[in-house]
């Protein structure tokens, strides 16, 4: 990444911070703008992508508001129940946190969800680099300032990037002034990424949310993921239910696999190429159906038939539960 890719103009919070937005919006009318509202009574705006501050960061901002209270107003658009969080989720915590009830807070109403929206990212980005964002929250800032540079009301040049990145012939897209605009490369060369690498990016915001946050704990690669975010949401969700149920890795080949099969995936395909175990509940006396990965049965029971090993099964059953009992007492 550029060493400079953190440091971009900000604009559109700035835009809209300091700009008349009477014609938009109303504030209530209070002492400089600012009126004290409940903590409880913020509920989180509906589709943040950015993750609360935990240890010594989120310690750092108890302990300041504790000794000096909470100096920056948050920002909260007015809803029918009490207020959505624009700008201050982690302030908001940290109050709640330190033992305060209520915070100073600066009350928009009326706002479209695309301006809200805009509140919610700059404003982050404001308080911290771009280089310092998780996978998923960089994947939701580059796509909400995509839609600022594409052409109005489409999303047709990502969808065109995407396209060639997915070896389908793509159509030309224009913006509305008429000019040819590749919007993937102007968003790509602002925060530093390669084209390429910023369309997997912004393809993060397809997966469900379980893998988003996989990849923001770096515990699926990037082309893992990308890879995932073309399966179903169904299909993401089911195949998250093995992978949690079974401690598995998305390894990149068998996200490949998975990625290439989609849209005919079964429960029982995706643990066949994840070469997870298999079990089934079989009716009568029949007992448990097991289906051991290839490469478990190629390490293990090479050469053997099913009763040799039925009876290696068995042997390491009882050599287990043994141990076990041993252990507790």
């Amino acid at each position: 990444m550029k060493a400079n890719a953190g440091k971009r103009k900000i604009f559109d919070a700035v835009d809209l911070l300091t700009e008349d937005t009477s014609a938009q919006t109303t504030e209530v009318n209070t002492e400089n703008g600012v009126e004290l509202i409940a903590i409880d009574t913020i509920k989180a705006f509906h589709n943040h992508p950015f993750h609360l501050y935990e240890g010594e960061r989120l310690n750092d901002m108890v302990e300041s508001i504790r000794e000096h209270g909470v100096l920056n107003p948050v920002i909260v658009l007015k809803t029918d129940d009490g207020y959505e969080m624009l700008s201050g989720h982690n302030r908001a915590n940290a109050a709640k946190i330190a033992g305060l009830s209520k915070v100073p807070a600066i009350i928009k109403v009326g706002l479209s969800e695309s301006e809200a929206y805009v509140y919610v990212i700059e404003t982050n980005l404001m308080q911290r680099s771009f280089a310092e964002l998780l996978p998923s929250e960089k994947a939701a800032v580059m796509a909400a300032h995509y839609d600022k540079v594409c052409c109005q009301g489409k999303r047709n040049d990502i969808i065109r990037e995407l396209q060639i990145l997915s070896g389908v012939n793509p159509k030309d897209t224009c913006c509305h002034n008429g000019n040819k605009l590749k919007s993937l490369d102007v968003i790509a060369s602002e925060y530093g990424f390669s084209s390429r690498n910023a369309a997997r990016y912004l393809r993060l915001n397809h997966l469900i949310q379980p893998f988003r946050n996989m990849i923001d704990k770096n515990k699926i690669a990037l082309l893992a993921a990308v890879d995932v975010s073309y399966m179903t949401k169904e299909e993401q969700q089911v195949l998250w239910n093995i992978v949690e149920r079974q401690g598995l890795k998305v390894k990149p080949a068998y996200a490949e696999k998975l990625r290439k099969a989609s849209g005919s995936l079964t429960e029982e395909k995706m643990a066949e190429i994840l070469e997870a175990l298999q079990v089934k509940h079989t009716d009568g006396n029949a007992g448990l159906s097991f289906r051991l990965p290839k490469s478990i049965c190629s390490k293990y029971f090479d050469g053997m038939d099913s009763k040799q090993i039925a009876a290696v099964v068995e042997q390491a059953l009882a050599a287990w539960f043994e141990g076990k009992e041993a252990a507790v007492v």
